[in-house]
């Protein structure tokens, strides 16, 4: 699992995602039925406040999800037309994991397939959010394992 934070002198430093959904609650179904995320902490999501913030966990890879406040600036896709990120989910299966959050309710924007050094396939979750999902098939990053830099290829 890649590491997410890192210590620096005496300051611990984190970079972890936090997305933006329209209805938190079905968001955190979803993400623990698509990718066997588990919830670390959550606040909200009762009768007294609907609103949800909550930090997940797939296999210890953290990252948050929030229902959206317009009114502080934090926009689901379905607000703004599209995301303006993606996810990548780094498994050893990556087609198995497609599969799972098509069933869970994704759409398969392709399938996993060999492309720069990766088998790489998307989805799109149901609150639109575009998720990579795949595996490096050689040592990665190139450049640092003798392999030379890959050949461009179409960005999808």
């Amino acid at each position: 699992m890649a590491i997410t934070s890192k210590q620096v002198g005496r300051e611990l430093v984190s970079l972890l995602p936090q997305l933006s959904v329209r209805g938190g609650l079905a968001a955190l179904d979803f993400y623990r039925a698509a990718f066997g995320a588990e919830v670390v902490h959550q606040v909200g999501g009762t009768a007294d406040n609907l609103s949800v913030v909550a930090e997940l966990s797939v296999e210890g890879a953290p990252f948050w999800v929030a229902d959206e406040s317009p009114e502080h600036g934090n926009f689901s896709p379905e607000s703004v037309g599209g995301s303006t990120t993606r996810m990548l989910l780094i498994v050893d299966d990556p087609q198995s994991v497609i599969d799972r959050a098509v069933a869970a309710g994704a759409t398969q924007v392709y399938p996993a397939a060999k492309e720069h050094g990766w088998l790489l396939g998307r989805v799109q979750d149901p609150f639109g959010h575009h998720w990579e999902i795949g595996k490096p098939l050689i040592p990665w990053p190139p450049g640092q394992h003798g392999h030379g830099p890959l050949p461009a290829g179409p960005a999808r």
